[in-house]
Order: structure tokens, then C-alpha cells, then sequence
């Protein structure tokens, strides 16, 4: 022996050297969660063993493969082909230019599987476990490489911890045990989104739903890290309730959400879809590695979830609007959500009501809203810029968030692109002038008003002022009342210029009050102020000189409670939902008799107080009456409306609701549509008695309005 073998004999001691064991042979299955293989036939596989040797082949029919011949020791086991199908929604998410997604086929088949439990819960028994020597519980995650645009994890099998016994070669993959068949189920790959119709027409869904998402919008983005720029190399979205959550994980793993307030205690569902994941509204992935633009070296200038999808103006300088909205997508529609008034900023920019010119017209725009709007359109741009591919457009928001929401639409709409979009407002100011509500009459608005709401009757038809006039009996004042909503409390001087006016086609939510015990609503257009401007036609039955009587317009702030999202607008949404719902399904009109009767009545009384009104007035002097003239004339229009409104009651005495009315378009998918109704139907929150969403009852009414006295109260 050589003094080289001596010391090599030396360092090993009685340790023996020999050649890795080749001649092992492994087999594997994937299955859905009935024990199914068929749906993943034909994938190709490739596996690694200990030593890094890889072996390629083809699940058969039954979705299984062996290797044979591998060196000892476990397995890692992957599915790396992309998809090359011709699905045109797979080929349009691997190609786009920005954020392109990784899809493998192995993607796409376990999108193409369903859930057995509704709630999307693990199966406990699965038939394929009688054949198998391991049975693991896996999902897509564990089989590919690139992940980021995948769920979140929500469980690790067993199986996994294996991956660290192979060394390098365990990096990728999941690890199986050699000599023995193992089994897997892999969860589909599926996703919940709120079902939302894109036609344009008027629907309950959408009212309900969208409203949903318009308060969702006081939510932060929740993402974690929250400071910028991003260094770790995954974010998260754990923070309950958060706009990152909703739509990028809990969405994303089926879990149905119902709290979008921090101190909601109600639970108020969508109506959710099961759609393949693909399909779902997207959060982009967050990659550093594979997307250049999430590299943290470029500081300010990187991109992460929370910039591409998430406006927060709020404290970033002098030029600061304090506008938040959030913006979201998939391959038929575009959502975005404006936040409304909430904090004391947002409620002077409601002040600012001095009228600006709008870019491009000859309109005239509040310029507090305006300036918002200007931050909300280019962070809109941006996004639409990436992901726009010819989707219908959705924009709903609340309060400022609704004025802000409605020049963004029409600064979108008047772009070259040709955005086919609609609206959704809930208790919004008004935003502009008589001629930029002409101009954007092709713009489709559905503006919801709840019943004494104070703040659609701001900033008042005669105002154009500016917002550096505040102080005491200056011509400005504003509350801060509970949140921060500011509601105009004192009398506006006249300015010159085009009065403020509405866009968009009301719908008004009036409660009817029968006696204290039974009550039910009307979801419709009334036409007149008495109605539909309740808290301003109050005030201008006592005006003086022109303008409003400061005491009464006070005294609306304590209906601004009528104004919130979560007490007020949710819960009106939600009863027209069920209501138009039974009436659709009843084969029932809009309205019934007995609420025509009540209704009809008190317009009755109240054409009757306003010609007393008039009367009074015209047998002052003619001095008077000559300085009273404006508020006469403004009384015979206002009686002229109520004959309108009274037409519009009695003709929705005879019209039936469809389902298209409630559920637009979607009423064509009628399978889907019954998934998702009675996923909905299953909460008991949805099946609950409501008397504003139920019709009443019958009843054989003798001369009920003859002995009343009209207060527009006595109908609420």
C-alpha cells in the first residue's frame, strides 16, 4: 500500500464507498377531488432523482406516469410545459406586454376541475386513496416553477418536507417516496368574483353589487410590506377588510367575503360567481426576478400590486387631492371604485364649488371635484394603458367619490379609444353646469338617491362660489359630522354663470311608511323636487329673498344618517335586490295598488299645499309678488313635475319586472345564474323577512289620504 492509500484509508476509517444504487422505480397519479385522472390525460412530466438525472413522459389516460430505473432516494416530481392550447384568454395572458403570466398546462386543466363541497373545503375521502400507497393533497403552487401569479398557499402537504433530503435537486417539485405509487389530488384551480352584468341597461344586481364595491373603497389596499419600494420578494394581502385582500387573496382562494367596513357587523354577501381562476378580477403578480419593473432598485419608480392598482393622493404634497380609488380587471370588465367624503379634506374639497372650466367644452365643473378627478384619470390611464383589451367599463362611488366618479367617466369617454362604460353613483353632489350635463347625456349614469339624503341637494342650482370666502357669515360654512361628511348648513350667494345640474338617469330609493308597524320602499324616478330633492324642497318653500333659511337647512344634517353607505345605501340596495328579485319571480308589478293608493295621495295633498302656496302669494301686493316672482314660477314647475310623477307611479302600477331588469345580460346564462343565487340564497342573511324589500300585503283602502295633512315625512 502506497503512503497516498495509507492516509485516504486513514481519513475514512471504516467508512465504505460505493456507487449510488440505481434500479428504483416510482409512480405517481393526479386526480381531481372525485378520483378522476381524465383531466389530466396527456400532461407531460418531468421528474429528478437524487442525483440530478431527469426523465421526461406523458400522464396516460388514467393521469398517471412511472419512471422506472432511477437512482434511490425520493423524487421531485414537476409539470413545466407552458400552455400552447388555442384558448384565446390563455395566449392573450402569457402574451400581453405588461405583467405576462406564466401559464402551464398543468394550470389550466386543474381551472378546468370544480369544487364536490360548494364552500371550496377539502374532501375528506377521495376514491383514488384505495389504490395508492400515499395519498397527498396538493395544489398547482406545488407542481410548476413560476408561482407569483398564483393563490396563495393554503396548505403545505406532507410530502413537501421531502424536498430537503435532495439537496439542489430538491428546489423544484414535489417529493415522492420511490418504490410505491402515489396519489394526488389537486385542488381546482378557481376563483369567486361578484357577478356583474356589462349591457347597459339598468339592473338591481349591478345597483347592489356596486355599491358593495363603492364602499369598498374606504378600505386601504392592506398590502404587506407596506413601505416602499418593495425589497422582499413576495407581498401579501392578510389585512381584513382591504382591497388587496378582496381581490388578491381571499377571492382568489374561494373564500366568500361579506365585511368591506372595518365595524361591520351585518353581513351583506355579493352575489359571487365560481369562474375559473383566470377569470377572476386580477391583482398582478409581484416578481423582481421575472418582472424588471418590480426591481427595488428603482425606488420610487417601482412597480408592486399597490401602485398599479391602488390611487392614494392622500398627504403627497402641496398639489395633494386626497382622491382614493382602486381599479381591477379581468377579460370582460374593468371596475374602478372612488372613495367618497370620509376625512375633513375630503369635505373641503366638497367645499371648493367654484366652477372651472372642463377641458376640451365649453361646460362648467365644480373645481374641487374637478381637481380630484384629474388625479383619478391619470392613474386610470396608466392602468388601462396595460390591461385595457377592449373590456366593458364599470365606475361606481359614493358622495364625492360619485361626483369624482362621474367626470372621470365622461373625461373617459370622450377619449378616441371608444370605452364602451356606464355608471353607478350612490348620494352624489352635483358636478357640473346645465351644459356639461348636455354634453354628457351619451354617457349612461344610474344615479341612486336615498330618501332624504341631504347631500344630492349640494352645492345648491345657484351656486358658484369660492372656497376662500369661509368663515362667520361668509357665504360658505360646512359640518364635520360623524365621518367628516360636510353638508352645506348657510345660505349661498348668487353668483353669475350656468346653475349646477344632475347627470344621469335617478333612481330613488322612498321607504313608505303605512302605519308604525308595516312599511316597504319604491326603487324609481320620481321626477319632482318634492320628492326627489326632499331636504332642498323643504328649504325652498321658505326661502327669503333667494335664499335658503338657514335654520332648516341645519336642521337636514340630523337626516345624514340617510347618506352613509353601510346604515343607509347597502341596506337600500339590498331591499331593492330582493324586492325587484320577488317581483320578477311573482310575475308581479313594480308597484301595488296599495302603495300606488298611498303614494298617489299624498302627491295629491302636495300639489294641493303648493297651489295654497302660490295663491298666498299672488294676493300680496304687487310689490312683493314682482320680487316673489322667480319662487312663483319655481312653484308652478314644481306642481307641473308632481303631474309627471304621478303619471310615472301609475304606469309602474302595470309594469312587470323581468329578469333582465334584475340581473341584465347574466339573465342569459341561466345555469350560472342559478350556482350563483343559490350559493347567495344560502346565507340566511338573504332569506331573512325584510319588510322595506317585501311588497305589502293587500289591503281594501277607503279614503286613506283624506285625513291626512301633508309632510313629505308622512311617506317615510
Amino acid at each position: 500500500m502506497t503512503s497516498m492509500d495509507k492516509e485516504l484509508s486513514s481519513r475514512l476509517g471504516s467508512r465504505v464507498l460505493s456507487c449510488p444504487v440505481q434500479g428504483k422505480w416510482s409512480s405517481f397519479q393526479l386526480v381531481d377531488e372525485s378520483g378522476s385522472g381524465e383531466p389530466y390525460a396527456g400532461l407531460v412530466y418531468t421528474v429528478i432523482d437524487s442525483e440530478g438525472q431527469k426523465y421526461s413522459g406523458y400522464l396516460d389516460i388514467t393521469g398517471t406516469g412511472t419512471v422506472t430505473n432511477h437512482f434511490a432516494g425520493p423524487i421531485a416530481l414537476v409539470f413545466p410545459d407552458t400552455y400552447e392550447g388555442t384558448e384565446q384568454l390563455y395566449k392573450d395572458l402569457q402574451t400581453r406586454p405588461h405583467y405576462p403570466l406564466k401559464i402551464t398546462e398543468l394550470q389550466v386543466r386543474a381551472e378546468q376541475t370544480r369544487y364536490l363541497n360548494p364552500d371550496a373545503t377539502r374532501t375528506m375521502e377521495n376514491p383514488a386513496q384505495a389504490c395508492a400507497d400515499e395519498f397527498l393533497q396538493v395544489e398547482v403552487r406545488h407542481l410548476v416553477e413560476h408561482v407569483s401569479h398564483l393563490p396563495p398557499e393554503l396548505s403545505r402537504p406532507d410530502g413537501l418536507g421531502r424536498t430537503k433530503i435532495m439537496g439542489e435537486h430538491g428546489k423544484l417539485g414535489l417529493a415522492l417516496l420511490p418504490q410505491q405509487h402515489t396519489v394526488l389530488e389537486v385542488r381546482p384551480l378557481r376563483a369567486l368574483r361578484p357577478m356583474l352584468s356589462t349591457g347597459p341597461e339598468f339592473c338591481a344586481l349591478n345597483l347592489y353589487q356596486l355599491a358593495l364595491m363603492a364602499t369598498l373603497s374606504y378600505c386601504p389596499f392592506g398590502q404587506k410590506p407596506e413601505k416602499t419600494p418593495v425589497r422582499e420578494s413576495t407581498v401579501s394581502f392578510s389585512l381584513q377588510p382591504s382591497v388587496g385582500n378582496w381581490f388578491g387573496e381571499a377571492l382568489a382562494t374561494f373564500d366568500e367575503l361579506w365585511r368591506i367596513e372595518s365595524k361591520q357587523a351585518k353581513p351583506y354577501y355579493p352575489l359571487y360567481e365560481d369562474v375559473p381562476y383566470s377569470k377572476r378580477l386580477e391583482i398582478v403578480p409581484f416578481d423582481p426576478v421575472l418582472y424588471d419593473v418590480n426591481n427595488p432598485e428603482l425606488e420610487d419608480d417601482q412597480e408592486h400590486p399597490a401602485k398599479v392598482h391602488f390611487l392614494d393622493d392622500r398627504k403627497t404634497g402641496a398639489k395633494s387631492t386626497d382622491t382614493q380609488a382602486f381599479i381591477t380587471h379581468n377579460d370582460e370588465l374593468i371596475l374602478i371604485a372612488v372613495k367618497g367624503t370620509l376625512e375633513l379634506a375630503d369635505g373641503l374639497r366638497d367645499a371648493d364649488a367654484y366652477q372651472v372650466p372642463f377641458e376640451g367644452s365649453d361646460s362648467k365643473v365644480h373645481r374641487g371635484f374637478y381637481e380630484s378627478a384629474l388625479k383619478a384619470y391619470d392613474f386610470a390611464l396608466k392602468y388601462l394603458e396595460k390591461f385595457y383589451a377592449g373590456q366593458k367599463l364599470l365606475i361606481c362611488g359614493h358622495s364625492l367619490g360619485g361626483a369624482v366618479a362621474l367626470l372621470l367617466a365622461e373625461m373617459l369617454r370622450r377619449r378616441t379609444e371608444n370605452y364602451t362604460l356606464q355608471l353607478y353613483t350612490y348620494g352624489a353632489p352635483r358636478a357640473g353646469d346645465a351644459n356639461f350635463v348636455k354634453s354628457a347625456e351619451p354617457l349612461v349614469h344610474y344615479r341612486m338617491v336615498n330618501h332624504n339624503d341631504p347631500v344630492p341637494s349640494v352645492p345648491g342650482t345657484w351656486m358658484n362660489t369660492k372656497a376662500e370666502v369661509f368663515g362667520a357669515g361668509a357665504a360658505l360654512t360646512f359640518a364635520n359630522v360623524p365621518l367628516g361628511l360636510s353638508v352645506f348648513v348657510a345660505g349661498i350667494t348668487n353668483w353669475t354663470g350656468e346653475p349646477y345640474e344632475h347627470h344621469g338617469t335617478l333612481r330613488h330609493f322612498m321607504p313608505v311608511q303605512f302605519n308604525g308597524r308595516e312599511m316597504s320602499s319604491i326603487l324609481w324616478e320620481p321626477g319632482c323636487d318634492v320628492i326627489n330633492q326632499h331636504a332642498a324642497c323643504t328649504l325652498a318653500l321658505q326661502q327669503n329673498h333667494g335664499l335658503p333659511h338657514r335654520p332648516s337647512l341645519l336642521a337636514q344634517i340630523f337626516k345624514v344618517g340617510n347618506h352613509f353607505m353601510m346604515g343607509a345605501y347597502i341596506p337600500a340596495c339590498w331591499a331593492a335586490l330582493r324586492r325587484w328579485q320577488d317581483a320578477s319571480e311573482s310575475n308581479r308589478s313594480l308597484v301595488t295598488p296599495r302603495e300606488f293608493e298611498f303614494v298617489e295621495g299624498s302627491l295629491v295633498v302636495v300639489t294641493e299645499n303648493l297651489r295654497d302656496k302660490r295663491r298666498d302669494l299672488l294676493a300680496r301686493p304687487d310689490a312683493y309678488v314682482r320680487r316673489q316672482e322667480n319662487f312663483i314660477t319655481a312653484l308652478e314647475q314644481e306642481i307641473d313635475k308632481i303631474k309627471t310623477t304621478r303619471t310615472r307611479l301609475a304606469n309602474l302600477r302595470y309594469r312587470h319586472i323581468t329578469q333582465e331588469d334584475v340581473y341584465g345580460v347574466l339573465c342569459t346564462q341561466p345555469e350560472q345564474l342559478a350556482q350563483t343565487l343559490t350559493r347567495w340564497q344560502a346565507h340566511p342573511q338573504n332569506q331573512i323577512a325584510e319588510q322595506l324589500a317585501m311588497a305589502p300585503r293587500p289591503r281594501h283602502i277607503n279614503s286613506l289620504m283624506a285625513a291626512q295633512t301633508f309632510d313629505i315625512d308622512s311617506i317615510i
